[in-house]
Formats: C-alpha cells, structure tokens, sequence
C-alpha cells in the first residue's frame, strides 16, 4: 500500500539528494584514489630504478677501471691513463685494496645487474628488489672508500666530508661589533 499522504516524497527529498551525492562521492573518491595511488607508484618505482641504474653504471665503470680489466689494454693506453686504473698508481688515492676491492665491485655489479631484478609487483619481489637496492649501495659506499671516490649525493651535491669543505661559510663578527640583519 502506497502513501497515502503526497508530501512524503517531498519531505524524503533532501534524503534522497544526501545519499545520491554520497554515492557519487565514494565512487569519484574511489576513482581518484586509484588515479593517484597508480601515479604515486610508477613515480616511486621509476626513481628505485634510476637509482638501481645509477649503481649499475658505477659498478660496471668500477669493474672497467679494475688493474686486471686495464691489462688487456696495456698495449693501447699512454702512461698517464694507466694512472685511471683503480688501485693503480697513486691516481684515486685509496690505494685500491686488489682482491678485496675486485670482490666488492663484482658484488655490487651482481646486486644491481638489470637482467636479475624483477620487475613485478608483488610484495616479496618489491622488498627483494629494495633490499638489494639498499645492499649496493652499502658496497658503493665500500667501493667509494677504497678508490678514494668523494661521496656524490643523487641530487649532484657533494656527500657529508664535501659539504663542510664546499660550504661558504660566514667569518665571525669581530669582538665587540654589532651585525644588522
């Protein structure tokens, strides 16, 4: 049996407009939150592979600056680039550290070697993928210390030793001087 009174549909009206915005909102929200939740993880997963690719790249010039990897082209390179080697002759200050040396920079080059990370989205890879991540860039740091390398931020500025030396500093005021700001 239907209302007997024609106002009940008028009255239900703002109850009616509350819950179709409502239902408009959650599914807007929903979209919108799967919008941002995807950009978010391709921008988090794009800056894990460029830093995934910054140490591959200095693992691989690392393993070709190795005295064993220079030998083969003994032959073909002047006097001065001998120097270039890693732990040969005085050029990176480090001194090298010979087999200890070859070890950390092959471990670090199959840490981050493309071809072995995995690219799918599941959580065990993901976390496989940032340990191993976090893992090289420890030995980078080794590595950085071996050869003598000053450390290099990822944004291009120098590491802790460098930002005491490159900072400008402001002298002291002189007893008894007042400054102005």
């Amino acid at each position: 049996m239907a209302s007997s009174d024609p106002f009940d549909d008028i009255i239900n009206l703002e109850e009616k407009f509350y819950s179709d915005g409502h239902k408009a909102g959650v599914a807007d929200g929903a979209r919108a939150g799967r919008i941002e939740g995807r950009s978010f993880g391709i921008e988090k997963g794009y800056e894990k592979f460029v830093e995934a690719g910054r140490l591959y790249g200095k693992a691989v010039v690392w393993a070709n600056r190795l005295p064993q990897a220079a030998a083969v082209y003994t032959s073909t390179l002047e006097p001065q680039q001998h120097l270039s080697t890693l732990g040969g002759g005085g050029g990176g200050g480090g001194g090298g550290g010979g087999a200890r040396l070859e070890k950390n920079v092959l471990t670090l080059h199959a840490l981050v070697e493309p071809e072995t990370l995995s690219t799918e989205n599941s959580d065990e890879a993901v976390n496989d993928f940032d340990d191993r991540v976090k893992r090289a860039q420890g030995k980078a740091r080794v590595v950085e210390r071996q050869v003598g390398e000053e450390g290099v931020k990822k944004d291009g500025s120098k590491g802790v030793e460098g930002e005491k030396a490159a900072s400008p500093s402001t002298p002291a005021p002189a007893a008894g001087t007042s400054v102005q700001f």
